[in-house]
């Protein structure tokens, strides 16, 4: 990622914290559980937590950008404890698919080009590193 990919990503994350975060994790997961309705069964029946989780997970990574060797082994450790909840590599498609639709939804006129593909790219990083690091547990 570019500084200005960073940039721009910590700067639209802070206006999207400005809304109600449970909205923002419910908005993510109605979207995620409509287009894949398999993936429901992987998460628990009151999502509330799960929205925190989250919402969390996201902040901590997008306030990490700025050191990738940090945030490198904090998604290792988050991939190997999702292969153990069933993810494979193509849920990771899905959840970015609604990732980018959650954003949008919440920054309207602040979701430019510009800020679009800076998002993609970061989630293509997080994807990318998680897949990698998924693929090496289940082949040990």
């Amino acid at each position: 990622m570019t500084q200005k990919q960073i940039t721009l990503v910590k700067s639209s994350w802070r206006l999207l914290r400005d809304l109600d975060q449970t909205q923002v994790g419910d908005l993510f997961y109605s979207k995620l559980f409509l287009d894949h309705p398999e993936l429901r069964r992987m998460f628990p029946k009151e999502m509330s937590g799960q929205n925190q989780k989250l919402i969390a997970t996201l902040h901590a990574m997008v306030t990490r950008l700025d050191d990738i060797n940090h945030l490198q082994q904090e998604l290792t450790d988050l991939a190997q404890r999702h292969v153990e909840y069933g993810v494979r590599p193509k849920h990771y498609q899905y959840v970015g698919a609604a990732l980018l639709w959650t954003l949008e939804s919440g920054l309207g006129d602040d979701w430019t080009p510009a800020t679009a593909e800076a998002w993609t790219t970061c989630y293509q990083l997080i994807s990318g590193t998680m897949i990698a690091a998924a693929e090496h547990t289940t082949n040990d």
